[in-house]
């Protein structure tokens, strides 16, 4: 396990198929379309070009996050906190893992879909340099809802490594997070 938390108590894992009923609780909360276990199951199935991980507040799990490694660009698949640990640095932890991993594996790109609705979720994009490059129309389709390609372009730069720098303290200055 690599320690990728400067909030007190908080600690990332990788995600294994006995955390699916404490991510699938959060998944059902968080998405008016969740993913299905069985989805998650062909996800960690994959060795090679993923990375899904875990936030454990003790031994409770709060929120995870998945890439999609391809080369030069990378994708974050998902994210997502427990409603009652949202606002609290931890999708910050989150997406400054995401961007770690991505640049480790050769990427110098990130993208991810966004939707239109979701202002927070946006705002946290954008401070990591994420800006709209398109529309996917009807991305969601139970609700009908389109959603914004986001690309954050050169991940791998001296620039890009000062915004996450800047990012890094901003958590760390955070309070604990309490279970």
């Amino acid at each position: 396990m690599r320690e990728a938390s400067a909030l007190e108590g908080l600690s990332l894992h990788q995600m294994h198929r006995r955390d699916l009923k404490a991510v699938l609780d959060i998944e059902k909360r968080v998405f008016p379309e969740p993913w299905s276990s069985t989805i998650f199951g062909s996800e960690l199935a994959l060795r090679h070009g993923r990375s899904y991980r875990v936030a454990r507040l003790g031994r409770r799990i709060v929120g995870y996050r998945g890439v999609m490694l391809t080369g030069p660009e990378a994708h974050v698949t998902t994210i997502a906190v427990a409603p009652e640990y949202q606002r609290r640095g931890i999708a910050t932890v989150l997406l400054l893992d995401a961007v770690a991993v991505s640049i480790e594996s050769g990427a110098n790109q990130l993208s991810l879909e966004v939707a239109f609705s979701n202002h927070g979720a946006q705002a946290l994009y954008r401070r990591f340099g994420f800006a709209p490059v398109g529309v996917r129309k009807g991305y969601y389709q139970m609700t009908g809802e389109d959603a914004y390609v986001m690309f954050a372009y050169e991940i791998d730069t001296p620039q890009y490594a000062q915004r996450i720098a800047a990012l890094e303290g901003e958590v760390r200055s955070r309070p604990a997070v309490a279970p």
